[in-house]
């Protein structure tokens, strides 16, 4: 897997990896099962690390950053509102002509299925305009 944004001589997959045992709690495990989830839905897909400490996800162009906050790990699609979501997985950020969101709260469970499709469909889209 490619990497970019490296900090302190650690790869953005490693501050992620970090970022996942230093929260140590169900917001750790949630970053860990969403990036798995990316992963398996976009093989290709380079982890970096931007804005001082927020994980983010690209092929051809930015695909969604991972948030986490106290009472939430937010996934957040660059080009959300131009994305196909029929499971209504965006729950966040719906006011916006491009961002969309999902936050995940303790205990939710992660429709994996739907969240691969918006992961392909957000890279579809990528590739489509980097066509352009």
């Amino acid at each position: 897997m490619q990497t970019g944004g490296a900090q302190d001589g650690k790869s953005p997959s490693e501050l992620i990896d970090g970022r996942i045992k230093e929260l140590g709690d169900w917001r750790g495990e949630t970053l860990a099962r969403l990036r798995a989830v990316i992963k398996e839905a976009a093989p290709d897909v380079i982890e970096t690390w931007k804005w001082r400490g927020v994980p983010v996800w690209e092929d051809a162009g930015m695909i969604c950053t991972g948030e986490t906050y106290k009472a939430v790990v937010k996934l957040t699609f660059a080009k959300g509102a131009a994305l196909p979501d029929p499971a209504k997985l965006f729950n966040s950020s719906l006011e916006g002509n491009t961002r969309r969101a999902i936050d995940f709260r303790e205990g939710e469970e992660i429709d994996e299925e739907a969240l691969k499709g918006l992961v392909r469909a957000a890279v579809a889209l990528n590739k489509l305009k980097a066509k352009r």
